[in-house]
């Protein structure tokens, strides 16, 4: 027999179903045809990734920030080179 494939947006609308509470464990498992332990093993996941949720903005913004630093820091290496050679041209040395 062939195991069911659930997608992550079934998975998280049964989990957050259950973490509502509106309806036990054993009436979502009669509703969606499921095992009362899948949606059990589901909620919990869901709830452990919660955290993760609130926190991608930052760490989103952190490699961006991250980014932005390495362009800057090529930039000015660029124009250093090319202030070096300016100098260099003109003659006005250190």
């Amino acid at each position: 027999m062939k195991r069911k494939r659930y997608s992550k947006e079934f998975k998280a609308r049964v989990a957050l179903e259950a973490i509502k509470g509106q309806k036990t464990a054993n009436e979502l498992a009669s509703e969606y045809g499921d095992q009362v332990t899948l949606i059990d093993t589901w909620k919990k996941q869901a709830l452990a990734g919660l955290p993760e949720v609130f926190g991608q903005g930052r760490q989103r913004e952190e490699e961006a920030a991250e980014v932005e630093k390495d362009r800057l820091y090529r930039q000015i290496g660029k124009l250093q080179v090319e202030v070096d050679w300016l100098k260099k041209k003109t003659g006005h040395l250190d």
